[in-house]
C-alpha cells in the first residue's frame, strides 16, 4: 500500500471519550481515495469531464486501535481486485507513531453519466496498474 492520506485528528472528530467517532473513518477512507486519484494522476474532475464517475457499494471498516484529538494519521490505499465495472480498494489507517487504528475495504462501481454502470476506462486502469507495485487482481 502507498501512503497517500495524511490527518491530524480535529477535535469536531471525537466523541464524548474523546476518542475518533467510528463514522469519521469512512470520511478518512474517502479523503485517501480522493487522493489516490490524485496521486495516479486521474483526479476526480478528470474523470467527470471524460463522461464518467465511481459510487461506493459496500464498506468495511474493521476498528483495531484508537485515535484522539492531535493525533496524526497516516491512511494508506491500494487497489487490489478490478472487474469489468468496479474496483476493490484496500485501505489502511495508521497513527503516524503507532499501530493501525482502522482498516478494511472499499468498492467502487464505475457509472455514466446517466448513473449506469459502465465499464471501468483502460486509460483509468492503466493509471492503476502502473502506480501499484503489484497490480490488481482481476475479478
Amino acid at each position: 500500500m502507498h501512503d497517500v492520506w495524511e490527518t491530524r485528528v480535529r477535535y469536531a472528530e471525537t466523541d464524548a471519550q474523546g476518542i475518533v467517532f467510528y463514522g469519521n473513518y469512512l470520511t478518512y477512507q474517502d479523503e485517501t481515495f480522493t487522493q489516490f486519484l490524485r496521486e495516479i494522476g486521474y483526479p476526480w474532475e478528470e474523470m467527470e469531464d471524460a463522461g464518467w464517475e465511481m459510487h461506493v457499494v459496500h464498506t468495511e471498516l474493521d476498528y483495531r486501535s484508537q485515535a484522539e484529538f492531535g493525533d496524526e494519521l497516516v491512511c494508506e490505499i491500494r487497489a487490489s481486485a478490478i472487474s469489468e465495472s468496479s474496483l476493490t480498494f484496500d485501505w489502511r489507517c495508521r497513527r503516524r507513531d503507532g499501530p493501525v487504528v482502522a482498516e478494511g475495504s472499499v468498492v467502487h462501481v464505475a457509472v455514466d453519466e446517466t448513473g449506469e454502470t459502465t465499464r471501468v476506462p483502460q486509460p483509468f486502469r492503466d493509471a492503476v496498474v502502473a502506480y501499484q507495485e503489484t497490480p490488481p487482481d482481476p475479478v
